[in-house]
């Protein structure tokens, strides 16, 4: 009811695009189930061998259902190498990431050419998966820890460059204008106006980036990149799916208690 004329006003009614929608997601199956076809290119979906072989999958739960926890000793030195890698490759990763940033961000960086050239490297840098980086980085350094620590950090690098800049190209920096209008230059209005108010969205990324390094990691060793999935490759290699079974386990153990961890720092530092 309009205030002070005693007319009641209501509202129009909510366009409806029903038929749109219908269109829209009849769209989506067709493409799905097309891409199920092999006769026109697409990928060969066997179901049925599932069906055929489901005791061969049934077999291996049974047995990785009765983990072995004599071989849990024999874990603790690549778990903790694994953790090692995490901790480096997002501890160096936190220290690039801040200028390059910084540089790919518009409202950080006015030049465009200098801003496209960041942004493309790091498109780059994320289109290539972590497997090929760890597989390329052990035929050039060697297996071991080395190529899982740089495996990470360019993996960490990408995500959070990514994540940060285009937070900070979404948001409202009005403060920045007043550095400009201060007299200030770029550099030092980064330093002392944006910096301070993107940091708390680099401490939410650089501790997402360390959970996700524990469950890279583990899969980098398959391919020699060190840690606990060196082990892990080793003994599935062995068919010792009890000795498995209790990495599997020791790994969703750490993984919970750094996500347990690092909620925590995001309630005090975010």
């Amino acid at each position: 009811m309009s205030a002070g004329t005693g007319v009641a006003l209501e509202l129009p009614p909510k366009p409806r695009s029903t038929v749109r929608t219908a269109l829209v997601i009849a769209a989506v199956v067709a493409f799905t189930v097309a891409t199920c076809l092999p006769a026109i290119g697409g990928i060969d979906l066997d179901f049925a061998s599932i069906a055929r072989h489901w005791r061969n999958g049934l077999t291996k739960l049974a047995q990785l259902a009765q983990p072995n926890l004599a071989f849990l000793p024999r874990t603790w030195a690549p778990m903790l190498e694994t953790l090692q890698m995490a901790l480096v490759g997002a501890v160096l990763s936190a220290l690039c990431s801040v200028p390059i940033t910084l540089w790919a961000a518009a409202p950080t960086n006015p030049h465009g050419i200098t801003r496209r050239v960041v942004r493309t490297l790091v498109n780059v840098m994320r289109a290539v998966p972590d497997l090929v980086y760890a597989t390329v980085l052990v035929a050039m350094v060697g297996v071991g820890a080395l190529p899982g620590v740089l495996t990470l950090f360019l993996f960490n690098l990408g995500i959070v460059v990514k994540l940060v800049s285009e937070a900070i190209d979404a948001a409202d920096h009005g403060y920045m204008e007043a550095g400009r209008a201060a007299g200030g230059t770029q550099f030092q209005i980064n330093r002392a106006t944006a910096l301070p108010q993107v940091l708390p969205l680099f401490a939410n990324q650089w501790l997402y980036a360390l959970e996700l390094n524990v469950r890279v990691s583990a899969i980098l060793g398959i391919v020699g990149a060190g840690g606990i999935g060196r082990l892990l490759d080793e003994r599935r290699g062995f068919y010792a799916y009890s000795d498995v079974s209790v990495i599997i386990l020791e790994i969703l153990v750490v993984v919970i208690a750094i996500e347990i961890v690092s909620n925590l720092l995001r309630r005090r530092l975010v």
